[in-house]
């Protein structure tokens, strides 16, 4: 069966950031201009596709990576960027779609375990910042995940809408806190209350954003007060983007004119070098900046076949690679598993190499364990779509495999190789657990199996000296939501609290005693004497 769209018409992106800075809001965005969902879910209203589980609607936050894939046509493709395609809303050239599987990331930092395992298979990343705190902590930490796995980004700073912000001030802080290559790609017009749209700087144009849900993209007269700004601006870009080429260097110097098509194709392979981050701006809530941050995402984020071929070691510990081609041995990495109500065990998985079908035998190469690939489904949110081949390049998940954990490596069995695995944090905090009846007892101890199988830094042990079950994770709130999906999802009851202290004592000075031991109760008698002396040790031994 050939494939439907190509590699280089993919892009596997995630979305990632401080916590409320707006990501799912940009999610539900992407998803109803892709036309994947025909009402925009809020996260104030607890309706959104991508933050499905219960926990999620009620708090209002991600608590789990949500996998989903949409189809774009970029804004610009007719030549009349007044004309949004709505993913082909008018019929308009298939060939132009984009396939884009999309992870939105949780930004608590009890939950960076989602956001640290989905960039390890993500070719890109959307980083979103709050309009008015600009770069916030869990921003740094998430940027510096990405920094380590090399995944080139653009930024959207997101909330103009609100009192308070200022696109200057949060781009200033990137530049500040995490990189010195951000550059303005576009600038706002108007902030706050005033906040209507955008000028691309690139091209040079004004937009906004029109309809009941920002679903028109109109274009407009530059506005005359920032004409000077927005000269000053495009010639900063334009010079970053030059530095990159030697000939567009050359007629940049020259005060030739440099073609859209050449500024384009260098700032794509200065983004996919992680040599310039462009800055775009919007606001997700009032339904302005998203379609350009898709056609961004299309433009300058890298498709598999932008990247080089993934290194792994095979049984003797030698480097090998795989190119992200179909006719290569198949080799993925499981990044994620999930419990699902429905289906089971849902092993989420990045293709790099070959194409994995239905019914055939993998090995797990971390644990040298053959599996069998009984049913393989594509994730959206919490729906499922049954398929038969995933290709290089993909993103998809497995029902019911057996051994397999996260960051394990499946490939075909005839050609072994081990990616490398993914490190994660130790657990911060720890609490006792235990049933609240003896129908509990069995449960609880199935329930927190599964529960460590999905999250890395989620652990149970049990304390030698105490006997009590402790848990640990990253946070209180992470082990609340623990707790809470203990009750929800295995029915098991438990009471939770601090773990107990065995206290214990020690010799803190040095002393001696005498004893005597005498007993006549007839015959022989019972005689003991002894002499005892006793001192501290160093600490520690």
């Amino acid at each position: 069966m050939p494939r439907e769209y190509s590699q280089e018409k993919t892009r596997n992106i995630g979305i990632i950031a401080h916590i409320d800075a707006g990501k799912t809001t940009v999610s539900e965005r992407v998803l109803f201009y892709t036309g994947v969902s025909h009402k925009i879910g809020e996260v104030h209203e607890g309706d959104t596709v991508m933050d499905w589980m219960e926990q999620e609607r009620e708090r209002g936050i991600t608590i789990t990576s949500a996998a989903t894939t949409a189809f774009w046509t970029p804004t610009y493709i007719s030549g009349d960027p007044s004309i949004n395609s709505l993913a082909g809303q008018a019929g308009q050239a298939k060939n132009f779609e984009y396939r884009i599987n999309l992870i939105d990331t949780p930004g608590h930092i009890d939950f960076t375990v989602e956001v640290k395992r989905s960039l390890r298979v993500l070719d890109g990343a959307v980083v979103v910042f709050d309009g008015v705190a600009g770069v916030e902590p869990q921003s740094e930490t998430n940027w510096h995940y990405a920094d380590e796995y090399g995944v080139p980004r653009i930024c959207f700073i997101n909330k103009l809408d609100r009192m308070g912000a200022s696109f200057e001030r949060s781009f200033a802080s990137i530049r500040e806190r995490l990189t010195p290559y951000a550059f303005r790609a576009q600038l706002p017009i108007g902030m706050e209350s005033d906040f209507k749209g955008v000028v691309d700087l690139l091209r040079m144009k004004a937009f906004e954003f029109q309809g009941e849900k920002g679903e028109r993209v109109i274009e407009i007269p530059v506005p005359e007060e920032m004409k000077a700004n927005v000269e000053k601006h495009r010639r900063e870009l334009i010079e970053a983007i030059a530095d990159n080429d030697n000939a567009l260097m050359e007629k940049y110097l020259a005060g030739e004119e440099i073609p859209l098509e050449d500024l384009m194709r260098v700032l794509r392979k200065a983004v996919i070098a992680n040599k310039i981050i462009p800055v775009y701006t919007g606001s997700a809530l009032k339904n302005k900046g998203v379609q350009l941050i898709l056609d961004a995402v299309v433009d300058y984020l890298p498709s598999p076949l932008d990247l080089p071929p993934v290194k792994g070691t095979d049984v003797n510990g030698a480097e090998i690679t795989r190119k992200p081609e179909d006719e290569e041995p198949f080799t993925a990495l499981a990044f994620k598993i999930a419990n699902d109500p429905y289906v089971g065990s849902l092993t989420y998985f990045r293709n790099y190499a070959g194409v994995l079908k239905k019914g055939s035998y993998i090995l797990n190469a971390t644990k040298n364990e053959q599996e069998r690939v009984g049913r393989i489904v594509r994730m959206h949110a919490n729906q499922r779509e049954e398929v038969d081949e995933i290709y290089a390049g993909e993103i998809a998940a497995i029902v019911g495999l057996k051994n397999t954990g996260t960051g394990d490596t499946l490939c075909a069995p005839e050609f072994p190789i081990i990616l490398e695995r993914i490190i994660f944090p130790e657990p911060v905090i720890g609490i006792r657990i235990e049933p609240k009846t003896k129908a509990d007892q069995e449960k609880m101890g199935i329930a927190l199996h599964r529960l460590a199988a999905e999250d890395p830094t989620f652990r149970v042990a049990g304390d030698p000296e105490t006997g009590e079950t402790i848990i640990s994770g990253m946070g209180e709130l992470h082990l609340e939501i623990i707790v809470d999906r203990m009750k929800r999802e295995f029915s098991v009851g438990a009471n939770v609290g601090r773990p107990q202290v065995a206290y214990k004592e020690t010799i803190t000075a040095e002393a001696e005693a005498e004893g005597k031991y005498i007993r006549q109760s007839g015959g022989r008698g019972q005689y003991g004497h002894a002499w005892l002396r006793v001192k501290p040790l160093e600490r520690g031994k």
